[in-house]
């Protein structure tokens, strides 16, 4: 038995159509920011009505729509849920050894300012993990080290998801743009610079932004020499390496800039008054001694500060080597030529990367153009980007000389911290691939397209709604990247800016996706508190895909000299 997808399954209307797909959508916006369901149970009661509208509505046959969620449970789990539980256990290993306590004063020695420290850490560390790893990892590990530094949780997460928008579109080494160059035909180099001629706007405001959030205008103008330091750096070299070097290093090399820069700038500049929060601004108006306690903080020598940071270093240089190409295709088992250091990294081969197809499923459904959909269980051991995370952990045992029970124990520890988050994260996953695969999110799609002359206005929006159903800018520029090409074709707008537009669109859709909410809250022990942060996020993430819709709008019709 077959299933044929029918993007107009409902009446044989697309309206119709559309309005039926976004029930499981606007069921799920229901369950977190009016009901404030746990994240588990909005997740797994939103798979539930994806199934029936997919089964009911769709003609989907139960038994693969059903095998379909499988397919996503599988996948959120590894390479996602693998991801955080991996990035958590480290944190955890430094905290419990002390290691982390020297890591909080090396930041306070940079800097007390909690404005200047989200900036650090959140917008340029976070960005460097983003071009390196992709995927959970950004968030997961600066979210931590906020929390470290004495962030609140809910702050804590909501800040990196919204300082995460400005490096997504060229995540894990630019795979967002190279993989779109697949299904649209346009070079990967065409869409990169596009790109960079959007998001470094995007990227120059988002630290200003952060701070406003965290402070108000006020506070935010008293930091502002380096909040242009920290986005301008970040902003140019975006624009020269995405516009001369290609997809791949643009996040990687704007952060580096960004982060010594800033770094190097608060040596010479601080601000007029020390910005920290509610609580910790009492205790320093009650007591009379503070500045010389703080004046007599215990110092750690540079050779302390270098092993307590040392994990970090260790998780950045193994993560960056696991996303060079030609060696994420090695550790996979897939040689090119006969390189012998590629083989040496990986000499058992095929046999760490399991591809199984689903049973029931796979070759089952039928696109529109007649074509079976292959399904398959990706299982990639070796080449994950958590296990990279793993090995980072295992030598951290090493540098801290924690014992192996201690090791074990720490890892059961967050195993059992993560139980909820993790079912979460299979759950949303599963609704993602359910609508992927029974043409509701096609049907969403094809209806933003009808749009007609509005079409370059509403063009980012399909990117926005793309990765908030997928959780992945890449996976939306494979769902919607030919789709964008061709409405832009019939409504005369040029292709690369509409595909361009599909992933500057879908970094702001990043920080309310079900995945990365369920990630963010696992990182800082807010498992429970989904629906907490999607409140607190959601705002940010409708204003500013409307900056990059206005955007888009105006490159197509007055800025359209911008375009490659």
């Amino acid at each position: 038995m077959t299933f044929t997808q029918n993007f107009t399954a409902v009446g044989d209307s697309l309206l119709w159509s559309a309005v039926v797909a976004l029930i499981p959508i606007l069921y799920f916006f229901w369950a977190l920011a009016i009901k404030r369901m746990k994240g588990y149970i909005a997740g797994l009661t939103t798979l539930l009505v994806a199934l029936l509208v997919a089964i009911f509505f769709y003609k989907m046959p139960a038994g693969m729509a059903v095998m379909s969620a499988s397919q996503g449970a599988v996948y959120g789990i590894l390479p996602i849920g693998w991801i955080i539980i991996t990035s958590v256990f480290l944190y955890k290993i430094t905290v419990k050894t002390g290691q982390f306590d020297i890591i909080r004063s090396s930041v306070l020695s940079i800097t007390e300012d909690r404005r200047l420290q989200a900036l650090l850490v959140a917008f340029s560390f976070g960005a460097f993990l983003e071009g390196a790893a992709g995927f959970g990892a950004p968030v997961a590990i600066s979210a931590a080290l906020l929390v470290g530094l004495g962030f609140n949780p809910l702050y804590a997460a909501g800040l990196c998801l919204i300082a995460n928008t400005a490096p997504v579109a060229f995540g894990a080494i630019g795979i967002p743009i190279i993989a779109v160059e697949g299904p649209t035909g346009i070079p990967a180099m065409e869409i990169s610079k596009m790109v960079g001629r959007q998001l470094p706007f995007l990227s120059a405001f988002i630290p200003f932004f952060l701070v406003f959030i965290m402070t108000g205008f006020k506070r935010t103008m008293e930091v502002l020499p380096a909040i242009l330091v920290s986005g301008f750096s970040f902003a140019i070299t975006q624009y020269l390496s995405s516009n001369f070097l290609g997809p791949e290093l643009p996040d990687i090399l704007s952060a580096l800039v960004s982060l010594f820069a800033t770094a190097a700038f608060l040596k010479f500049w601080k601000p007029a008054t020390i910005f920290r929060f509610g609580a910790e601004q009492e205790m320093a108006a009650a007591s009379a001694t503070a500045k010389k306690s703080s004046e007599n903080k215990v110092s750690y020598t540079s050779g302390q500060v270098f092993k307590a940071w040392s994990p970090f270093l260790v998780l950045t240089g193994i993560i960056s080597l696991w996303g060079i190409p030609a060696i994420k295709l090695a550790l996979a088992g897939h040689y090119e030529g006969t390189n012998a250091v590629l083989k040496a990294i990986n000499p058992i081969g095929h046999s760490l990367t399991f591809m199984p197809e689903v049973p029931g499923l796979s070759n089952k459904v039928i696109n529109t153009a007649g074509q079976p959909v292959l399904a398959v269980y990706k299982l990639e051991v070796l080449a994950a980007a958590g296990t990279a995370i793993l090995i980072a952990c295992v030598i951290t045992k090493f540098i801290t000389k924690i014992s192996w029970g201690d090791w074990v124990t720490t890892l059961g520890e967050t195993l059992n911290e993560l139980k909820y988050p993790l079912i979460t994260i299979a759950s949303v996953v599963g609704f993602a691939y359910v609508t992927n695969s029974s043409g509701m999110s096609t049907t969403l799609g094809m209806s933003l397209a009808k749009t007609g002359s509005l079409f370059p206005f509403f063009s980012p929006l399909l990117g926005w709604l793309g990765v908030f159903i997928t959780g992945s800018d890449t996976s939306a520029n494979l769902l919607f990247g030919n789709l964008q090409k061709i409405t832009a074709m019939s409504v005369g707008m040029d292709p690369v800016l509409a595909v361009a537009a599909n992933s500057s669109g879908g970094v702001t859709g990043k920080m309310i996706s079900p995945q990365s909410i369920a990630v963010a809250c696992a990182a800082v022990g807010l498992a429970g508190k989904e629906s907490e942060l999607f409140r607190f996020t959601i705002k940010y993430s409708f204003f500013l895909v409307l900056i990059i819709c206005v955007m888009t709008f105006l490159q197509h019709t007055v800025f359209s000299w911008m375009i490659p």
